[in-house]
């Protein structure tokens, strides 16, 4: 089986809007998109959407770890998650705090029973791991905090989709949520709806989470894909769902053929793929 990597981070409207943001996030993806291929050739596709992840988790330029929204009460929550298309295991973080990369927390609870954590009890369970305190704010996050610019701030999430040589698949989805939100909000990136993955498919979401999680996305997509549709065409019918509530939504997936497909209900998702070259699209 080739290889291949799809990542997405987010939708442009998140940012300013400006040309130079958007051609600043496009140049990061295809670094890192490049970096995630690398890493493919010689780890799982489990291991690889972690590691692609948690890059996009260090890069403030999007809504994930370093740079992420700040909710109404001023503070930052992460949510994080991560699925295993081989063995059907799904783990995750909700709205912790004060962690580097919460897609790392999310991978090392795949070894655990309980293996979906949330809030300070994800904290706790961070620091016994050996996750030490890391502040994700920024400066531009606070001045948008400030001046509450929230219309333009809301979406935005970073994902991963990987399928490695053995033909094996896996999804992972990190977001610091939709910014001004009340605290306490759960999104879809620690849930099915966001990030689901099976021996035929993955998919990873980015967008509004209450319409993503209303049409159940990532898990109805991959869902279809087993029942015999084509990736494109499974993406088209959950889509077509998503018209009846207007609903806002961006996809990436790729399927146990080969099959690599991208979708978005509004445009300017941004996103990069690489089978042994990169292209980026927004």
């Amino acid at each position: 089986m080739k290889p291949a990597i799809i990542i997405h981070g987010g939708f442009f409207s998140e940012s300013s809007g400006s040309e130079e943001v958007k051609t600043a996030k496009q140049e990061a993806l295809k670094e890192i998109v490049n970096k995630g291929y690398d890493f493919l050739q010689q780890h799982t596709a489990l291991e690889t959407a972690a590691y692609t992840v948690a890059l996009l988790e260090e890069c403030d330029l999007f809504n994930a770890g370093l740079g992420a929204q700040i909710q109404a009460d001023g503070k930052i929550r992460l949510s994080a998650s991560l699925m295993d298309g081989k063995s059907r295991k799904f783990s995750g973080v909700i709205n912790i705090e004060e962690v580097k990369n919460p897609i790392y927390v999310a991978e090392r609870l795949m070894a655990f029973e309980d293996k979906v954590l949330s809030g300070p009890e994800a904290q706790q369970f961070a620091r016994k791991e050996g996750f030490g305190y890391f502040n994700p704010e920024t400066q531009q996050r606070r001045e948008d905090y400030l001046k509450k610019l929230n219309e333009s701030l809301r979406t935005g999430t970073v994902g991963c989709v990987a399928l490695d040589k053995e033909g094996n698949l896996a999804a992972a989805t990190s977001t610091g949520g939709k910014g001004f939100e009340m605290p306490g909000r759960v999104s879809d990136s620690a849930t099915v709806a966001g990030n689901y993955a099976n021996e035929v498919a993955a998919v990873s979401c980015t967008g509004v989470g209450e319409d993503i999680v209303n049409a159940a996305l990532a898990a109805s997509i991959v869902t279809r894909v087993t029942d015999g549709m084509s990736l494109e065409n499974a993406v088209n019918r959950s889509f077509n769902e998503l018209k009846s509530f207007d609903g806002f939504a961006g996809v990436i997936g790729i399927s146990s053929k080969g099959e690599v497909f991208h979708y978005c209900s509004h445009p300017y998702m941004v996103w990069a793929l690489s089978s042994g070259q990169s292209e980026v699209f927004s």
